[in-house]
């Protein structure tokens, strides 16, 4: 947590608001997982474009000002969330809190990073195809609702893999977004039992995969993603999809397609749910 659908969700909730907006101070707090990577007062009088996501990160881009040349940097931040962080637009400058890390100043509002943990960061990149911000997303897999990612792309890739299903999804080197609540989610749907090899795979049930994976997070997005501890978006909105999940978190109860009852393992240090009668192995 926050997963693809909550970062996403953040997304839209700063783009509008902030897009345009001159930089008018910058406010660096504890250390997060990385520096910054360049002067915070560097930022200053730079003009924010449109925000944009990549899997989990949120890049900010910053242009100099036209009217002012010598003002600001070209290039923008790319940021993560980490396991706890959250993002707030604030019409004032209120105090930062203890787990304030970041803020950006602009003339459209304060732009605030929270973050209990610290596992998040904010990196400067001269650029999104620029060293670092280059580096940490070259690894990364397709976007789910990415035309390009068919179910052939899919089918082809499990058959090089040998790891269960549920880990391949969580990988993000196949495809982003699918964290644990939405790979428990999304293979329920399909009917996969989360242990089952990727190159165990038919086409058929890549292609069922595929389609529960994008129904799974388009129901997400729409509900605001999920809220299981303090996620809200950046008007302080929390997500509701949790209500609706149909396997994670729901150990020992009856399954509500089949009337079995969900069980709970561990795969790779993560909690999966799932229905032995409804989820098949291939």
């Amino acid at each position: 947590m926050p997963e693809l659908p909550e970062v996403e969700v953040t997304r839209r909730s700063i783009a509008a608001r902030l897009r345009g907006a001159r930089v008018l101070s910058v406010r660096v707090g504890k250390p997060l997982r990385w520096p910054l990577g360049c002067a915070p007062e560097g930022l200053v009088g730079s003009r924010l474009g449109e925000v944009m996501r990549r899997a989990k990160y949120l890049w900010l881009p910053l242009q100099r000002d036209a009217d002012r040349q010598h003002a600001g940097m070209d290039g923008g931040l790319l940021l993560h969330l980490g396991m706890s962080g959250s993002l707030a637009v604030h019409d004032a400058a209120a105090e930062p809190g203890p787990h304030a890390h970041f803020d950006l100043g602009t003339t459209q509002g304060l732009l605030r990073l929270t973050d209990p943990r610290r596992f998040g960061a904010v990196l400067w990149s001269s650029g999104i195809d620029e060293a670092p911000a280059a580096g940490l997303l070259a690894h990364l897999g397709a976007e789910p609702f990415d035309p390009a990612l068919t179910p052939q792309v899919l089918h082809a890739a499990c058959r090089r893999r040998k790891v269960a299903i549920k880990t391949l999804l969580m990988g993000g080197q196949v495809v982003v977004g699918a964290g644990n609540i939405y790979a428990c989610e999304a293979l329920f749907r399909a009917g996969i039992d989360p242990r089952t090899r990727c190159d165990r795979l038919s086409l058929p049930r890549c292609t069922r995969l595929l389609a529960a994976l994008r129904e799974t997070l388009g129901r997400a997005l729409e509900l605001g993603g999920s809220t299981l501890r303090d996620f809200s978006d950046a008007h302080g909105v929390a997500g509701a999809f949790q209500a609706e999940a149909l396997a994670y978190g729901r150990e020992g109860q009856t399954c509500l397609r089949c009337g079995a009852t969900v069980r709970r393992i561990v795969q790779a240090q993560r909690s999966t749910f799932f229905c032995p009668a409804c989820q098949r192995r291939a």
